[in-house]
């Protein structure tokens, strides 16, 4: 099989070629807008529908096919009633550190917009999952994930008042959660996460401020101390278009 030299290694083998060599058009015509898109900045207003229906002689329905995937991917948004060029992904990593240490790192401002703090027994499906205990207060923090004033997301997390027991008076709500944690004298030891994909549901659509039908990566971790006692249960649902996930690993 033949490759391009120039082929970068994280690249879809022969850029998504069929092996019998037939390729949509909507595809031919998305290949060409993404080289077009790489070389503009970032904000820059690509061409119209129209514009590039007649550029690439093809129906309008095929460039807009072409747009909703380049969208999809991140590379592009919408902007009013134009759209432009996206900027990178944020690339988070899958480590203990806060959401506000993985966005520092990459120079973009993290910020929460608290949805709700609520406080009840814990119930049955929590008690099983984390070893906290079925009955026992909990803290239930909603909050909308920012960066640089850009909705990215929505966090829920679940945690024994026990650990946090003021947190509705000493905790500020557009925080690290970790940091306050760690002020309290608590540090975490391990924890497990699962990813997956989904799609928003319409009221969380509403909160990142995303149509309903943009992939979703859904981060579940439940967090332990160093002494293995239960610490938190975070739902983190980040927007796929927006974000990348990082890890390193060593045998």
């Amino acid at each position: 099989m033949d490759y391009p030299n120039d082929q970068a290694p994280g690249a879809p083998v022969r850029s998504g070629i069929p092996e019998h060599g037939r390729i949509p058009k909507y595809y031919a015509v998305k290949a060409e807008i993404a080289v077009l898109v790489d070389g503009l900045g970032e904000g820059s207003l690509i061409p119209t529908e129209r514009d590039l229906s007649e550029r690439y002689d093809v129906a309008r329905e095929t460039v807009r096919q072409a747009l909703r995937e380049l969208v999809l991917e991140g590379k592009l948004r919408r902007q009013g009633r134009g759209t432009v060029v996206a900027g990178p992904k944020l690339e988070q990593p899958l480590s203990l550190a806060s959401y506000t240490e993985g966005v520092r790192r990459q120079g973009r401002t993290p910020g929460r917009r608290l949805v709700g703090l609520d406080r009840f027994p814990c119930p049955d499906a929590l008690a099983a999952e984390t070893g906290l205990t079925r009955g026992e207060p909990v803290w239930h923090l909603e909050r909308v994930l920012l960066a640089d004033d850009e909705r990215v997301g929505l966090e829920s997390t679940y945690v024994a008042v026990a650990q946090a027991p003021r947190l509705d008076s000493d905790f500020e709500p557009d925080s690290s959660f970790y940091a306050y944690l760690h002020d309290q004298g608590i540090v975490f030891g391990d924890a497990d996460e699962r990813i997956e994909t989904v799609l928003a549901t319409p009221r969380e659509a509403l909160l990142i401020g995303t149509p309903p039908a943009l992939p979703m990566l859904l981060i579940h971790r439940v967090s332990r101390d160093t002494r293995g006692r239960p610490l938190e249960r975070v739902r983190s649902l980040y927007r796929g278009d927006r974000f990348s996930f990082t890890a390193h690993l060593k045998e």
